[in-house]
């Protein structure tokens, strides 16, 4: 019984869904900071993504680009969906380094079916027809 315990305790300490992220976003915690990264390259950035999402494709984190970030700040990375591996990537790199970050669940294609909107060339509002029950 510890084993599965310890495996959703990790879960949950590792990975973020866009309900959380979004919750987080309406009601900024003045103890906790939460940046969100696109993990993809800068086209797919600029052509959709999170509202307030920064461009840091995976490809690019390395021992100088990291240096501007804050150690006390958790950082989410996400991609395009469970299809593509880049925040997988990203949030090795960045905990190489030694920052704490989540992995969006299910990306930006997860975060579009919870009904959230999207900015860039491609940007949706959002749709409350459809939402996370979480």
């Amino acid at each position: 019984m510890n084993e599965q315990l310890k495996h959703y305790q990790d879960k949950l300490a590792f990975e973020i869904d866009s309900a959380d992220v979004a919750d987080f976003f309406s009601r900024p915690s003045a103890t906790e900071k939460l940046v969100v990264i696109d993990a993809r390259g800068n086209d797919a950035f600029q052509h959709e993504h999170i509202p307030g999402a920064i461009s840091f494709p995976h490809r690019t984190m390395n021992a100088d680009t990291v240096k501007t970030l804050d150690k006390d700040t958790t950082y989410v990375t996400y991609c395009d969906g469970i299809g593509c591996n880049a925040s997988t990537k990203g949030a090795l790199k960045l905990s190489t380094y030694g920052f704490r970050v989540k992995e969006l669940m299910g990306g930006l294609d997860w975060w579009k079916r919870d009904g959230y909107s999207t900015e860039g060339l491609a940007g949706v509002e959002r749709n409350m027809s459809v939402q996370c029950a979480c």
